[in-house]
């Protein structure tokens, strides 16, 4: 190469290596440990994954495994409690790392979101107030029933699908909004994430709903964050892959989720 052309070949090699490095240290995890707190956006009441204790405590299978990825990252937890409808936006606009919560990752959601991998599956499923005529999944599907579904959920758009004869009933919040409308009379059956329903029915007296057992679908549940934000995504997904495989995954989901062992002492 002839000297001419040396010096310019160099200059722009130490261009490339100056733009690297600063790509590399442009990150989200940097700006975690720099900043010594993992913000994650929680929904205000979502048990079993989200919610406040009768001792005052956030707690929930998604907030004591974010706790425990915190711990891992070295770092305190910050948590936005938020409803569902804001959620989303609070991952987007940078005020949260993470968003944890019982979120299905769908197509139109991931235009706007990564998600990681998957570290739980599970269905939504049809409830009723005890007692009442509807007493089966096909006796929700009566025409006129009341159909009460979470605004923006995957549940709204599968009600449209198997109550089509319905009349579909969009609740914007979470928590017990829907339980509640069927309590009240406001809604005939609700349909929302069996993990959701049986939680947050947990928390009446035994006996005021009845759940019923089949899934309509087969849904997974995952953690999300930003695109700009791979390396988190990265971390979090070797996090899920680390925690199956020494078991302390499948340890929060036996006590939050496939049971209300909780209940006696949250």
């Amino acid at each position: 190469m002839k000297m001419s052309n040396f010096l310019p070949a160099i200059l722009l090699a130490c261009a490339g290596s100056v733009g690297v490095a600063a790509t590399a240290h442009a990150s989200t995890l940097d700006d975690i440990q720099k900043r010594g707190e993992l913000r994650i956006a929680v929904q205000t009441q979502g048990p079993p994954f989200s919610m406040i204790d009768k001792n005052g405590e956030r707690t929930g299978s998604s907030v004591e495994l974010a706790k425990l990825m915190a711990k891992e990252m070295g770092v305190k937890v910050v948590f936005l409690d938020l409803d569902w409808d804001g959620l989303l936006p609070a991952l987007i606009s940078g005020k949260a790392d993470l968003l944890a919560a019982d979120m299905t990752p769908t197509l139109a959601r991931a235009t706007k979101v990564a998600f990681t991998k998957p570290f739980i599956y599970i269905g939504p499923v049809v409830a009723a107030k005890a007692g009442s005529k509807f007493t089966s999944t096909v006796a929700c599907k009566a025409p006129g029933t009341k159909i009460a579904v979470l605004f923006g959920s995957t549940g709204e758009k599968l009600a449209k699908t198997f109550f089509d004869k319905g009349e579909i009933k969009s609740y914007k919040g979470g928590g017990t909004l829907l339980l509640d409308a069927v309590k009240n009379g406001q809604a005939d059956c609700l349909l929302n994430d069996s993990s959701a329903v049986a939680g947050q029915a947990a928390g009446y007296p035994a006996g005021t709903f009845k759940i019923m057992p089949e899934l309509l679908a087969k849904e997974p549940l995952a953690y999300a964050t930003r695109y700009d934000s791979l390396d988190l995504l990265t971390w979090i997904n070797l996090f899920i892959d680390q925690t199956t495989l020494d078991g302390r995954l499948q340890q929060n989901l036996d006590y939050w989720v496939n049971s209300t062992k909780w209940k006696e002492t949250h």
